[in-house]
Order: structure tokens, then sequence, then C-alpha cells
């Protein structure tokens, strides 16, 4: 056992003395009296250039000093400008906003400094941005927020929740009246992002899989907000948008195979619960020569940029705590050790098929030991709470979820955080199905505030 945890955290302990941990930017020097025109160039994702890119750069560009800062559309469709002045100089930041896979060519192409992506790299972008170093190390893969594609029908609608299988046969056209989920009568009218959107690339994995095509019949969107508007006005639509674009629509909560059904809310996206939340991304080249771009990126991970996260809609970082609502399910013992705590909005994850934390688990220890070191949380302890995917025996489950959350101990305390008696429950509290490909989100340690 202790040969198995060495294992286990060793390669952590080198991870973290060879990561530089981002320093948070209360304010940022101005650009020197000499910079003029373009400054950088973001492509890819329109949930992240449509509102939240825009308003990150004007957010950064006033903290360098700019003034008279717009944003204004350019001649195509989805494609913005944010541009201000430094003294009678004019610089300014263009944003090319056509689905997550033109954000990773162009990277390729060398037309933009910085992707955006509301899906993880594929491995093919990844073999092809090969020259431009690993790009799925923390140099060069950015989790800057939380999101949620939300399933989203006519206000009207009594429907309050669906299963992720359910979802998937009405999008495949094989669920296409009401009445097959119990609820009154008519056509369902199935609206769909385009097949450009990382939306679209996120809907695709987590419903449709290999089980499910999507129906013919499905009218096709390029702007989450459009087609949440759409939806709005149509009594016998669905349809799914991120989080930030439901709008005047109805979300629905949701359920994966023996799992219990989620609303896209707050918490639940922040940890990653809800079936089908995701993460926002910007990749930049491992070893960017870009000082100006990876000083933007910084400022989007800082308390100022994650409070710009939240105020275009989408869940921020930053650590925050409530005390869960509503009737509380699992084992007696994980009920009475969180009976009178505070749920984190946070939860450690790993890098698939590894033993270390993955990149947003890296930034968020860094999160987390600055929210501990607070004076609101003075004298206040933090408890580690180990899940995971069923193994061959139960016990093994445990073992492993435990030794999950000694992992992220370990970390803290290189911040001189110490914790509670860590904990393992092994597969209880499934968050996805332990029959399918995602059952990795089982695998998760939890945070409580005692």
């Amino acid at each position: 056992m202790y040969l198995f945890f060495q294992r286990l955290c060793r390669p952590l302990i080198l991870l973290f003395a060879c990561v530089q941990i981002p320093v948070a930017l209360a304010s940022l020097p101005a650009f020197p009296a000499s910079t003029n025109g373009k400054l950088f160039s973001l492509h890819g994702s329109n949930t992240i250039g449509a509102q939240l890119a825009p308003n990150l750069v004007r957010d950064y560009l006033s903290a360098k000093g700019v003034t008279n800062i717009r944003i204004k559309p350019l001649s195509t469709l989805n494609e913005i400008r944010v541009h201000g002045n430094i003294g009678k100089r004019a610089v300014f930041v263009d944003i090319a906003a056509h689905g997550s896979s033109t954000g990773f060519k162009g990277l390729e192409k060398a037309q933009a400094e910085i992707a955006m992506a509301s899906r993880p790299i594929r491995n093919k972008e990844f073999t092809a941005l090969g020259k431009l170093g690993d790009m799925r190390s923390r140099n060069a893969e950015h989790v800057i927020a939380i999101d949620g594609l939300a399933i989203i029908v006519h206000p009207s609608n009594p429907l309050s929740q669906l299963t992720l299988q359910q979802i998937g046969a009405v999008f495949s056209g094989k669920i296409t009246d009401w009445s097959e989920l119990g609820e009154g009568n008519g056509r369902i009218n199935v609206y769909a992002r385009d097949n450009q959107s990382g939306t679209w690339d996120t809907f695709k994995s987590l419903v449709l899989g290999n089980h499910y095509s999507l129906t013919s019949s499905a009218k096709r969107f390029e702007s989450n907000d459009q087609l949440s508007d759409i939806v709005a006005m149509d009594s016998n639509s669905i349809g799914f948008v991120g989080l930030a674009s439901i709008r005047q629509a109805k979300a629905i909560a949701v359920s994966d195979e023996n799992t219990l059904p989620q609303a896209p809310e707050h918490l639940t996206i922040a940890t990653e619960d809800y079936p089908l939340s995701r993460r926002l991304f910007l990749y930049t080249p491992a070893y960017s020569n870009q000082p100006i771009a990876v000083e933007f990126l910084r400022f989007v991970q800082s308390e100022a940029g994650q409070q710009q996260v939240k105020s275009t809609g989408f869940v921020a970082q930053t650590p925050t705590s409530a005390k869960p609502e509503g009737t509380r399910e699992g084992p007696s013992e994980y009920l009475e050790l969180t009976r009178n705590a505070e749920r984190l909005s946070i939860n450690f994850r790993f890098s698939a098929g590894s033993a270390s934390l993955d990149n947003k688990a890296q930034q968020d220890i860094q999160r987390l030991a600055s929210y501990m070191k607070k004076p609101l949380q003075q004298g206040r302890k933090l408890l580690l709470i180990g899940f995971g995917d069923e193994k061959v025996s139960p016990e093994r489950s445990v073992v492993l979820s435990k030794l999950r959350a000694a992992t992220v101990r370990s970390a803290l305390r290189d911040y001189k955080i110490n914790t509670a008696p860590v904990q393992g429950f092994g597969a209880y509290l499934p968050i996805a199905s332990n029959s399918s490909s995602a059952k990795i989100r089982n695998r998760r340690v939890e945070v409580w505030l005692l």
C-alpha cells in the first residue's frame, strides 16, 4: 500500500516542482507609449468569442491604461475588434468566433496567437500542432471557465428532466413526439449547433456518442443566442446551448444511467457534477514568444479576470462555498461527516490514465490555498473526500478513492494548508454511468469546509 501511494504521489510532486504558478494580477503596468496596431488575435469557439473574450479583452486593455475602448463587429459575421488608444496611437485585438476547430487551424497557420475552444484539443489537432510544443501541457492548455450545456425547451413546456439516453433518442430522431416523453402531444422540433462549434462537439461526445447520429431534420445554428431565441418562440422545440445563452428558454435537469438528476446550476457546474458540464479553454503555443498574449492569459486567470467570467454568465473558478440544499443522499458516514460542512465549488480531477492532477486541478490547488489564507477562513479546515468508478472489488475502489484525496492533501501541504484526515467512498454517488467511458468523471475529490 505504501509503495502504491508513493507511485501515485511522485508524479504530482515532480510536476509541482517544475510548474510556475501564475501570479494573480491586481493591476497591470501600462503598455509602452510606442505600442501600436494589433496586439494579438483570438480564433475559435463562438461560446467564448461571442461575449466572454471581448469582455475579457476590454478589461485587460483597461487595466493596461488603454482609453476610449470600443467593441465593434467587423464585416464578417461573428468577427469582432476590440480597440482603443494609447495617447494618439491605436491598438486593437481581433476575435474571430467561427467554432473551436477554427481556433486550432488559426494556430497552425500562424493566423492567431490564441485559440478559443469549448472542448479539449483532439488527437489530430494535437499532432498537427506538434511543432508548437506539447499542446496538452500546462503551458499550452489554459482552462478559463466552466460552462454547462443546457438542454432547453419552450418556457411553457411542463417537462422537468430527461436522461442522457432520452436526450440522445430525441436528437437522433428515435423519439419524435412529445407524447413519447409523457408530456402532451406534437412533433418535436430539434435545433442544434453547427458542425464547426465546440458546443456541438461537446454535445456529440457527451450525448450522441457512437450510439446516435443527429436527425437530418434538425435545424443548425452558428450562434448559441440565436438558437435559444428560436426555442423560446417554438412551443414544440428542444435544443442545446451554453449556460450563458439560456436567455428566455427553459433549462431542464439531466441525469445519466443510475445517477441523480442535476439541474444546470452554479455549484453542480462548478464542480462538474452536472452531466453536461464542460471546460472552456484558451490554447497557446507551449513556448509562446508573444509576451502580450501571455500576459493576457495571466489576467484571465486572475481574480479580476474570473470576475468577468462570472459577470458574462459562465462559472468562474474562484472558490465559493455553499450549504447543500434539499434531501442529500450517500453513505451514512459521508452524510455525517458533511452534515455541518459547506461544499466548495471545486472538484479535483486527474489526467486520463494518470495519477497526476490535471491542468485545471493544478491551478485550483493555488486558488484553494489562497482562499484558505483569507481572514474569513482562519480557524477552518478542509475535508477531502475521494470517489471513483467501480473496480473488481468495492474495497479496491475505496482504497483508490482515498489515495486520490491523499494526493490532493500532499499538494496542499506544499502551500502549508493542512486538512482533516482524508476520506474515500469508492464508487458511491456516481455522477456518470460506470458502464461508459464517461466513468472517468467519477474519479474525483470533493472539497468541504468544516
